[in-house]
């Protein structure tokens, strides 16, 4: 009877085993007739606008699926233990699955589809501005730049955001301005439309921007990240102001910021030769704040955008107006400027937040006001 009885149970393991089994088939069959849609919509789609206007409605389908096949895993899941191999690979195989598609909810991309050359994100505190122009090598045309603008002013006025970080591709941030949009126009039409003026927007921005920066940033590119507060730059990303060869100069910004930054010497070579120059010299130059793998370029700089959005905001942006008044005032007038916006910051919240966190060895818990 023993004998018979333990046979009963084999043939029930391997039943329940096989019912598991074709359980799991079912699933990723019904997974795969579920997207096979989709694959044919992005195969059909003639450019990525297309496919990112489509972005949102997939995704939602996607974490649709993926609630109604977590209903029925959740029975399957504790059957793993005692089930066959092929099960709990199976059942595992299907947990990365939900993890993949868990991980598209924590950027928040897209967050405005009327974008077409651009992409935005949402991490944490930090927003992320992702030049895309891919078959033009992220050329910043006008409409590009009006994207940029709208992006930073919606991340400025959002409380949630505490920084902002701009990139492009592994290959370009930038190569520069759109040379075909520009080539015909005339001395009256650049001159009655302030030409390049709106790139000056990035200027009146409170919150820090930090630029993060591989593969090639030249001319309007390299202007760009200027405009920054702060760039991080991939071990193999290529600088430069090269309009000269184009019989221009500069024109929003690139004589002014760079003499600034590694002085009238190398701006002079710089602009008069046209030549590019690395990440590394201008990071020995004082350019650029640091050299990264390029595979670590964006996690970095949102990293540090995390970190600064996580301090008191009126002081962060009180010591972001501060540093940009040195290039306007004269040391004495700098250092008066300073010193009042220091006195001022007594009045918040935070100093007392965070001078009696010192005083008393604590995290800081700042109220941002």
């Amino acid at each position: 009877m023993a004998h018979i009885n333990t046979n009963i149970r084999i043939k029930e393991k391997d039943l329940s085993s096989k019912f598991i089994l074709y359980l799991t088939t079912i699933s990723f069959v019904v997974t795969y007739i579920r997207t096979y849609p989709e694959l044919i919509i992005q195969r059909n789609c003639k450019n990525t606008h297309q496919l990112k206007d489509h972005n949102a409605e997939l995704l939602e389908r996607i974490l649709s699926n993926r609630r109604e096949d977590e209903k029925m895993f959740t029975f399957l899941r504790p059957l793993s233990k005692g089930g066959s191999k092929a099960t709990k690979l199976l059942i595992a195989s299907n947990n990365a699955k939900f993890s993949t598609f868990g991980a598209l909810q924590k950027g928040h991309a897209n967050s405005n589809p009327h974008y077409h050359n651009i992409i935005t994100e949402s991490h944490g505190k930090v927003g992320l501005i992702t030049l895309n122009r891919p078959k033009a090598l992220n050329a910043l045309s006008s409409d590009l730049f009006h994207e940029v603008n709208d992006a930073l002013v919606k991340y400025d006025d959002d409380s949630n955001i505490g920084a902002i970080v701009i990139t492009g591709s592994e290959r370009a941030f930038a190569a520069g301005a759109d040379i075909k949009e520009m080539s015909d126009q005339t001395f009256a039409q650049v001159y009655k439309s302030d030409f390049l003026g709106h790139w000056g927007k990035i200027n009146d921005i409170k919150k820090p921007t930090i630029a993060a920066v591989n593969g090639f940033a030249l001319g309007g590119g390299c202007e760009l990240a200027m405009c920054c507060d702060i760039i991080y730059a991939g071990e193999k990303a290529l600088f430069g102001q090269p309009e000269i060869k184009l019989g221009v100069i500069p024109g929003a910004g690139g004589t002014q910021r760079l003499v600034r930054a590694i002085g009238k010497s190398k701006a002079m070579e710089i602009v008069l030769s046209g030549r590019n120059f690395s990440a590394q010299e201008a990071e020995r130059w004082g350019l650029v704040s640091k050299i990264l793998p390029s595979d670590k370029v964006l996690d970095e700089a949102i990293k540090l955008g995390q970190d600064i959005a996580n301090l008191s905001q009126p002081a962060i942006q009180a010591a972001k107006e501060s540093i940009n008044a040195a290039f306007e005032l004269s040391l004495k007038e700098g250092c008066h400027f300073e010193r009042r916006l220091f006195q001022s910051l007594f009045s918040l919240n935070d100093q007392k937040e965070g001078m009696s966190a010192f005083v008393e060895k604590r995290e800081p818990k700042w109220t941002n006001d």
